[in-house]
């Protein structure tokens, strides 16, 4: 076998297996939970009390189940959005046409929910991971001080 095609099939089965660890492994990378010492109530409170604190105006909480359930859904168990924005952030990434685009992910979200043992969860998408795949002011702000408080709001949890 030829050098070129040892070459060829090596450069085939590794971006195989990179496209695999890529697949199986983004959602874990994207998005992470932490379990709550709290109730649903407390949680929430704690997370809005905290991004307060930090500067960041809570537009809304969303009781998510309620909507679902209002709207002919089927009754789920308790989830709600923690809907959080910075103006300076959201200015700064806004002001540019070409980021733009990241306002499909405005304002940023915490979900707090309940799973079906009774414990509460808080999850988020990872805003320092996010920033730097779109490089630019995006990296700036959400790798920043955007991924920054995030943390910051989360470890009220712990």
């Amino acid at each position: 076998m030829s050098k070129y095609v040892v070459f060829l099939l090596g450069v085939i089965v590794g971006a195989a297996f990179l496209g695999a660890v890529v697949w199986f492994s983004g959602p874990d990378l994207m998005l992470s939970e932490r379990p709550s010492r709290v109730g649903l109530d407390a949680t929430v409170d704690r997370l809005t009390k905290a991004a307060k604190a930090e500067g960041w105006v809570v537009s809304g909480v969303q009781k998510l189940d309620q909507s679902i359930r209002k709207h002919g859904g089927p009754a789920v168990r308790p989830v709600r959005l923690v809907n959080l924005c910075h103006p300076q952030h959201a200015g700064k990434i806004l002001a540019e046409d070409g980021a733009r685009i990241v306002s499909v992910m405005m304002p940023c979200t915490i979900a707090v929910y309940e799973k079906s043992d009774g414990t509460v969860w808080a999850a988020s998408m990872n805003a320092k991971l996010l920033g730097k795949m779109f490089g630019g002011v995006v990296a700036e702000v959400m790798a920043g001080p955007v991924a920054e408080s995030q943390e910051k709001f989360l470890e009220t949890l712990d």
